[in-house]
């Protein structure tokens, strides 16, 4: 099963009516589209960028309840949050796996404490237990987390959580929705609403590949476009009032050898009250996050060398070996579209849960929340649009819907299991090529086929799109994927049905404009003073 993006095009310019149409295509727009394919509803998703390219693809990799909001008293998010973890398991069990975690404790309170709250926290998820939570004594915690630094440890709490790849989990929904009869398409940019009488009844859109303009008409458009939500809201009616906060948080990506154990580590309070996590992640180790106050959305914003530097001493704190600016594979850093709420004390104060508006016009915005509850968020997005544009009722089927490739059938340890059930499509390519087989860097886990499947399977059309989405080069390896990418350029290149003067142009531009991103990746270069 692939998805070409010229088919999503010629979608776009036959059908003069859709029932729904998405800006963004991040997590909630591509869940919303999902829910809407699966109604029956006609549902087109325009995404300026590619699919999952800002915050949605910059997470800490984490289907979770949300311990801290636990402290926060905030038990219905958690319920719902956990509810949702097990769905994504469920739905998609090639992509979502149990991950323990160790909270070191250095006093018998703090076992206590916190052994009691993830009790609550297992009880909370109710049917969709990921594993039960228990203290355990020193040696225990050690034997799971052996780069633990042992000073002042008296004891540790284990307990679950869901980890998963944020932008493979993305690509899946979009081929989820292609599947269900939905039209996907990425690099079109929303310039204009189409109203009628006062009411949003389309979208002006830019192919930024081509430069083609295109009029499509929806009866129901929806607004899902994450940090750059004030934005369209503003396209709408200019005289609203902003409602997001935006919030800047930045992990960074060490060897695996810093911490060699199968547990995480939750590091439950830091100087500025966030928790930060220890997470093995394709045998690296993403270390995160911070909570930085910023002023407005970009794609691809900057850390600060106080942001670095925070996470390296806290972690330092925590590790018998401590990691130096040197030791940073990657940075990568996303903006939170949080909502604003008064008197909130700090971003890290502000609300996950999600915020449902329709504007006098008509326009549905969605906005908040968190990635584990994106199914929730689109039911209720679905839900609104069938009511305000009198669109057919038909129940939501995404609780219990499995996903494009989904199987049970797979090798946890095979490279290629994040495919699921296309898996095979990718053997029988090497099996045709066998140079298709080779790595794209000794230290990227990452095969040539993977960048051809981007390509033919998968609406890959830049080198970002492949190197830091598809895969995940990008964040595991700044370093390693910018070696790397001259050779992922030629490839896709071929792919792209290019050749001669217009090949070298292409690899030439793309080689700049990724090499320039790249950089702010690493650690070296990517900081603001």
């Amino acid at each position: 099963m692939s998805v070409q993006r010229s088919e999503s095009i010629e979608k776009i310019e036959s059908q003069d009516m859709w029932d729904v149409l998405i800006v963004g295509g991040g997590a909630t727009g591509l869940g919303t589209g999902v829910d809407a394919a699966s109604r029956g509803y006609s549902t087109v998703l325009l995404e300026a960028a590619d699919f999952c390219q800002a915050t949605s693809s910059r997470s800490t990799k984490l289907a979770h309840g949300g311990v801290r909001y636990l402290e926060q008293m905030n038990f219905s998010l958690v319920y719902d949050a956990l509810h949702e973890r097990g769905r994504m398991r469920r739905n998609a069990p090639h992509l979502v796996d149990d991950q323990s975690f160790i909270v070191p404790t250095y006093s018998w309170w703090e076992t206590f404490y916190y052994g009691i709250g993830l009790v609550m926290y297992d009880l909370l998820s109710g049917p969709f237990s990921f594993g039960r939570s228990y203290p355990m004594v020193r040696n225990s915690a050690f034997y799971h987390v052996p780069g633990l630094n042992p000073v002042g440890v008296k004891a540790g709490v284990r307990y679950h959580d869901g980890q998963f790849d944020d932008a493979r989990y993305a690509m899946t929904l979009a081929l989820t929705m292609n599947e269900l009869g939905g039209c996907p398409v990425n690099h079109m940019q929303v310039r204009s609403l189409i109203k009628e009488d006062g009411v949003v009844r389309g979208v002006v859109a830019v192919d930024l590949l081509t430069g083609k303009e295109h009029t499509i008409h929806a009866r129901s458009v929806v607004n899902a476009t994450g940090i750059f939500t004030d934005e369209i809201r503003q396209m709408d009616d200019p005289s609203v009032t902003p409602i997001l906060q935006p919030s800047q948080g930045i992990h960074i990506m060490l060897d695996r050898t810093f911490c060699p154990g199968e547990a995480g580590i939750l590091i439950p309070k830091t100087d500025d009250g966030r928790v930060v996590f220890v997470l093995p992640w394709h045998d690296k180790l993403i270390i995160g996050t911070t909570d930085t106050e910023v002023s407005g959305p970009e794609m691809e914003p900057k850390a600060t060398n106080d942001e670095v530097d925070f996470l390296l001493e806290h972690v330092g704190r925590f590790l018998a070996r401590k990691p130096q600016r040197k030791d940073v594979r990657s940075v990568f850093n996303g903006i939170r579209p949080l909502i604003k709420a008064e008197g909130a004390d700090g971003t890290s104060a502000l609300s996950r849960d999600h915020y449902l508006t329709v504007s006098e016009s008509g326009l549905v915005t969605i906005a908040g929340g968190k990635w584990t509850t994106y199914r929730k968020m689109a039911e209720d997005v679905v839900n609104t649009c069938a009511k305000t544009a009198q669109l057919p009722a038909v129940e939501c089927r995404t609780s219990n819907m499995p996903l494009h490739g989904w199987t049970r059938d797979f090798d946890k340890d095979d490279p290629f299991r994040a495919y699921g059930s296309d898996v095979q499509y990718l053997y029988d390519l090497m099996d045709e090529d066998e140079t298709l087989a080779e790595l794209l860097h000794k230290r990227l886990p990452y095969r040539k086929v993977e960048v051809v499947w981007a390509v033919r399977s998968e609406m890959a059309q830049t080198l970002y799109g492949v190197l830091a989405l598809r895969t995940r080069a990008l964040l595991l390896d700044a370093a390693a994927a910018v070696e790397a990418a001259p050779e992922v350029a030629r490839l896709m290149a071929v792919e792209l049905g290019l050749s001669g003067e217009d090949a070298a142009a292409w690899i030439d531009t793309q080689l700049a404009e990724f090499t320039e991103v790249a950089s702010q990746y690493m650690a070296g270069t990517c900081c603001q003073l």
